[in-house]
């Protein structure tokens, strides 16, 4: 019988592993009988249940616990946050060049702020289009930049985008669902107005996230599903409570976690050390800027990232080429070719995210078989990309 191919999971940015204490909360609740909209005693549980992890979500964001709004994840906290709070096409918007499709989608209209080869957001560049908007007396309504990139792990400078963004009246949004549980979020503190989250980024269950609202006088969300009283009448339709209950605790536990940002750093830093000396004329992107301690995206010259990713694979190696949310399309990074990344060279780019179970074994067994891989592309790797 063959051997059985060991298991290693590197694609944390993807979605984390459920941490067993949330499998534990969302067993317990799946076993409970209870809309949390109704009003007799089982009714009246499930809501507790809403209301408590309402709460820790808060305490992630930094926030109050009335101003979060449930959502099924991310991409919706997105949506609603700007396509039904600002679905005016004639709205001046600005988002940074590297949001998340769900952003760029959200407002298509929108002004994209450019990026330097650092993939941070241009602020000179926002100060001059926020100015010129006040010249042509249109009124800035929204800039939305993200906390940190999903693809590259770069930290973006949120505090001074804020207070360029509201010097000139415009609010700001964020989508922080890469940054969330891996660095910590005050949302007073960055000037964030608007902050989406994601359950599945943190150890939580896919399938739920969160839009939060700063205290900002006047702000005010607008429902994106319609329908029903829920989520105070800002998000229609009964609420999946175990999912919830699951994100609830997945947040709680990532905020207790925060002293392990320091591990997996060092487990990035040599894993980074480690390929440069495998392939040194591999270039890993964001290497001087900030970024989260568990993010690497580097290239292996010559090679597709879908030869890499595939070969991983075969070993047991779990990885992803960019975004996983392409459906499964491996082509030339958006985020990379906006950074200025020739063409070639971010074909064949990879990250490798880490998270909460990930030991030095895991990093050992990527790195034995990327050089393996290294070694079988000799040719290619030292050609030019």
């Amino acid at each position: 019988m063959a051997a059985k191919t060991r298991s290693t999971y590197l694609d944390y940015n993807a979605g984390a592993p459920l941490r067993p204490e949330v499998f534990a909360i969302m067993a317990e609740t799946l076993e409970c009988t209870g809309n949390a909209s109704s009003v007799h005693a089982f009714g009246r549980a499930a809501h507790r249940r809403v209301e408590d992890a309402r709460a820790q979500v808060a305490a992630l964001a930094g926030a109050n616990f009335s101003r979060v709004v449930f959502t099924s994840g991310g991409t919706e906290a997105n949506n609603q946050a700007l396509r039904r709070m600002f679905k005016d096409q004639d709205t001046a918007i600005l988002v940074s060049a590297v949001e998340h499709d769900s952003v760029i989608a959200a407002v298509p209209w929108a002004e994209h702020l450019p990026v330097g080869r650092d993939g941070i957001v241009d602020l000179g560049r926002l100060h001059h289009r926020l100015a010129k908007m006040r010249e042509d007396s249109k009124a800035p309504i929204l800039v939305s930049v993200m906390l940190a990139n999903n693809e590259t792990g770069i930290i973006s400078p949120l505090r001074e985008v804020a207070e360029t963004a509201h010097a000139f009246g415009a609010l700001v949004h964020c989508d922080a669902v890469q940054a969330a549980g891996k660095i910590p979020i005050n949302m007073d503190a960055l000037g964030i107005n608007l902050l989406s989250l994601s359950s599945h980024k943190l150890g939580g269950p896919q399938g739920a996230g969160a839009l939060v609202l700063s205290e900002t006088p006047g702000l005010q969300a607008s429902a994106l599903i319609r329908g029903g009283g829920q989520e105070r009448g800002l998000r229609a339709g009964t609420e999946n409570v175990a999912a919830i209950a699951g994100f609830g605790l997945a947040a709680e536990l990532a905020r207790d976690g925060f002293d392990d940002a320091g591990r997996q750093v060092s487990l990035r830093d040599g894993l980074e050390t480690s390929i440069r000396e495998l392939a040194p004329r591999t270039e890993i992107f964001g290497y001087a800027a900030p970024r989260l301690p568990n993010t690497s995206c580097f290239t292996m010259p010559g090679v597709l990232a879908e030869t890499q990713v595939v070969a991983l694979d075969l070993e047991g190696v779990a990885v992803s080429a960019g975004a996983a949310c392409s459906s499964g399309k491996v082509a030339p990074s958006r985020v990379l070719r906006t950074m200025g990344v020739d063409e070639d060279l971010a074909r064949c780019a990879i990250r490798v995210s880490l998270g909460w179970s990930t030991e030095k074994t895991d990093v050992d067994h990527f790195l034995q078989t990327w050089g393996s891989l290294c070694s079988r592309k000799g040719t290619l790797a030292t050609e030019a990309a």
